[in-house]
C-alpha cells in the first residue's frame, strides 16, 4: 500500500521485531473476508496449511482474530472458522477544517463509535484549535473506546501536505499557523502514532473504502467547504502528486477578472463556490428577493442549503450559480483525467439533485467527447463525517499493511489516562 505523504511518529518501520510480511498479508486477507478458515487462507494465498497454521499461531495472541466456530465440511474434518475482530481496537480521525473541527472514533471496520464536532475559527486560532482537537479526541475516547486500545490518530488538514514535510502547513492557506501543525503533544499524550494528509485526499479515501467510490478504481472527490479541494483516486489509490499538491482545484481560474483569492490570484473557483462566497452572493441578491427565507439576517451555508431544499428562490439561484461554476471545473477535470466518477462532498452535497443537475448540464456543454461526459456524477454517501472517517481510514490502511501497528497496541488508550501507554 502506498503511504507517500504520510508520517508515523513513534513507530520505526525497520524495527527488527516487526512481524514478517507474510503475517501482514494473512491478516489483511482475514480482514477482507471477515470470516475464513485456515484451509481457505491456504488456498487463496497459495500457502501450505502448516505455514498458515504457524502464521495464525502468531496472530491469535494479538486478539485481532478469534476462532468463532466450526464451518461446513467439504469432505474430511470440519474447519475452524477465524474471524477478524473489528472491535479489538479503535482509531481517531480528526478533520481540521478552516472553520470547524470534527473528530470521529471508529472501529477497525470504519464504523463510527463516537462523534464530536464544533464550529471554530481554525484558520486564525491555532492554539485554540489544537486545544479543541485534544478535547474532542478525549471526549470521543471517553464516549466510545471503553477499554479498547488506540491504534493511531489520523488528521485531515485544509492545506496541501508535502510528503517530505507532513508537519508543514501552507502559510498561504493557514498563515496564522506559521507553517506548523503542532499536534505532536497529542500523539505523545495518547501514546499513539499520528498521521497527516490533506482533507480532500482523505475524503476520497473514505469514499473509496466505504462510500460511493467502492469498487471504482478511477474517480475524483471534490470537497466544497470554506475552500474547494479535490482528491484523486487513480488505479485504486489516492494520487498526491510529486509534492502533495495534486487536487488544488479550488485555485483554478474560472473568472480571471474576478475577486481576489487568499492565494493571491483572481477569480479562483473557491471565490465563486466556497462557503464565504455563497454567503456573500446571497447578501448581494437579497434585495431582489425580500420574501426569501434568507432575508433579514446573515445566512450560513447551512441556511442556504436548507432554504434551497425548501424551494426558496434566492437560495436556489445561489446554488444554481455555484453549480454552474463547479460544472466548469468538473468539465475540465473530466477532459483532463477521464475518471469514471466524480463525487461531490462538503457543504453543498446535501442539495443532491439540486446541485448535480446543473453541474451535469454544464459538463454536457463543456466536454469534448461524449464518453467523457458520461462519467457518473454523485454526491457523497458519507455525510459530514466523511473526511474524519477518511482520516481514521488512513490509519487503518497503514495498520493493515503492517500488522505490528495493530498487535503493538496491547493496552487501553483512555482519555482519562493523561499520558502515553507504556
Amino acid at each position: 500500500m502506498n503511504d507517500s505523504g504520510l508520517r508515523w511518529k513513534g513507530v520505526r518501520r525497520e524495527d527488527p521485531d516487526r512481524p514478517r510480511p507474510l503475517a501482514d498479508a494473512v491478516l489483511r486477507l482475514i480482514w477482507q473476508q471477515q470470516r475464513i478458515s485456515r484451509a481457505e487462507i491456504a488456498q487463496r494465498a497459495s500457502l501450505s496449511r502448516s505455514t498458515v497454521s504457524e502464521v495464525i499461531g502468531e496472530l491469535l495472541p494479538t486478539g485481532l482474530i478469534a476462532e468463532v466456530g466450526i464451518g461446513e465440511s467439504r469432505g474430511g474434518r470440519r474447519p475452524i472458522i477465524l474471524e477478524f475482530r473489528d472491535d479489538a481496537a479503535v482509531i481517531l480521525g480528526v478533520e481540521m477544517g478552516a472553520a470547524h473541527v470534527g473528530v470521529a472514533l471508529t472501529d477497525l471496520r470504519g464504523r463510527v463509535l463516537a462523534w464530536q464536532a464544533r464550529e471554530h475559527p481554525v484558520r486564525t486560532d491555532p492554539d485554540g484549535s489544537r486545544a479543541l482537537i485534544s478535547a474532542l479526541c478525549d471526549a470521543c475516547l471517553a464516549d466510545g473506546a471503553g477499554e479498547r486500545p488506540l491504534v493511531g490518530i489520523g488528521v485531515a488538514v485544509a492545506s496541501p501536505v508535502d510528503p517530505s514535510q507532513p508537519d508543514h502547513l501552507s502559510e498561504v492557506v493557514l498563515p496564522a499557523w506559521r507553517g506548523r501543525l503542532g499536534l505532536d503533544a497529542l500523539g505523545a499524550r495518547l501514546g499513539a502514532p499520528l498521521m497527516v494528509d490533506n482533507d480532500a485526499n482523505l475524503g476520497a479515501l473514505a469514499e473509496r473504502w466505504w462510500g460511493a467510490g467502492r469498487g471504482v478504481d478511477d474517480f475524483a472527490y471534490i470537497k466544497v467547504a470554506t475552500g474547494v479541494g479535490c482528491g484523486y483516486v487513480i488505479n485504486g489509490d489516492v494520487y498526491r502528486g510529486a509534492t502533495g499538491v495534486a487536487g488544488e482545484i479550488g485555485h483554478l481560474a474560472i473568472a480571471p477578472q474576478g475577486k481576489m483569492c487568499i492565494c493571491g490570484l483572481r477569480g479562483c473557483l473557491a471565490t465563486l463556490v466556497g462557503a464565504q462566497a455563497l454567503v456573500e452572493r446571497a447578501a448581494e441578491l437579497v434585495a431582489e428577493h425580500p420574501e426569501s427565507m434568507l432575508a433579514g439576517h446573515r445566512p450560513t451555508i447551512a441556511d442556504i442549503e436548507n432554504a434551497a431544499l425548501a424551494g426558496d428562490v434566492l437560495a436556489r439561484r445561489v446554488a444554481t450559480e455555484a453549480a454552474g461554476y463547479l460544472g466548469i471545473a468538473v468539465a475540465g477535470l473530466l477532459n483532463l483525467m477521464n475518471p469514471a466518477m466524480v463525487v461531490l462532498g462538503g457543504d453543498l452535497a446535501g442539495l443532491g439533485e439540486l446541485l448535480l443537475e446543473p453541474v451535469r448540464e454544464t459538463v454536457r456543454r463543456r466536454t469534448l467527447v461524449s464518453l467523457v461526459a458520461a462519467a457518473e456524477l454523485r454526491t457523497s454517501e458519507l455525510g459530514p463525517r466523511s473526511v474524519a472517517v477518511g482520516a481514521a481510514t488512513m490509519v487503518l490502511k497503514e495498520a493493515l499493511a503492517d500488522c505490528r501497528l495493530l498487535s503493538a497496541v496491547d493496552g487501553p488508550a483512555r482519555a482519562s489516562t493523561g499520558g502515553p501507554r507504556s
